[in-house]
């Protein structure tokens, strides 16, 4: 049987500062991947003062996919910054086209989802549309009679983010060992990881900030489990 997984994301760094290490296993061990981006990121940090930081930030998702080993990847243009509940739908209905597209026709598959988790991950309100929106399309999907099999929602431990955290926005505090439904071990791949989240030059604040709260559990990846 094939696996076929979605990983669908607000920010073209949202991959590689998250379930990475996940993504990188999956593609080894034979999953064919889709990356979805929502956003080409033009609102995050520009240390460089890029003139048009969506485009540089999208080629750098780009060289990310494709060192993670992305079948496809598809940008669906929504600005940075500015989902809400009104294209939340709407992003649900080009989620649930190209699930079909790819697909369609297809006999012994399996099919998953993937984002951040529902509260946002950092808090950040694109995080949570993007997450609620496959949701809401696993659930549509499966009713249409597709075999989906499960969404997962790379979250925090408490043991990571012991503690509500305002800097930004709200978070909140890492799950319970008891909210997380599953636990990766994609240690093998630190290295691979290290250099995709790299990819993300203009985004280094966010690199090291990463690299400092997941210290040893970088390739240990933690997940809310929907099926």
């Amino acid at each position: 049987m094939q696996k076929i997984l979605f990983g669908v994301f607000a920010h073209p760094d949202d991959e590689a500062f998250g379930p990475a290490a996940t993504l990188v296993k999956e593609v080894a061990g034979g999953t064919e991947l889709h990356l979805i981006c929502l956003t080409a990121g033009e609102n995050g940090t520009n240390p460089n003062n890029a003139p048009d930081l969506g485009v540089v930030r999208l080629g750098e998702w780009r060289a990310a996919g494709q060192l993670i080993g992305a079948s496809s990847m598809t940008h669906l243009g929504y600005i940075d910054g500015t989902l809400n509940n009104s294209v939340h739908r709407e992003i649900t209905t080009k989620i649930m086209d190209i699930v079909r597209e790819k697909t369609n026709g297809r006999d012994d598959i399996e099919i998953e989802l993937m984002s951040l988790d529902l509260n946002g991950f950092t808090g950040h309100i694109d995080h949570i549309v993007a997450a609620r929106s496959i949701c809401l399309a696993f659930y549509r999907l499966r009713d249409e009679g597709l075999p989906m099999r499960r969404v997962r929602l790379f979250c925090f431990s408490e043991s990571e983010r012991p503690t509500t955290d305002t800097k930004f926005v709200y978070m909140e505090p890492g799950h319970t060992a008891a909210e997380i439904g599953e636990t990766v071990d994609a240690r093998d791949y630190r290295e691979q990881v290290d250099e995709i989240m790299r990819c993300h030059e203009t985004q280094r604040h966010d690199y090291e900030w990463v690299k400092s709260i997941r210290a040893q559990n970088l390739a240990i990846d933690n997940f809310i489990v929907k099926d």
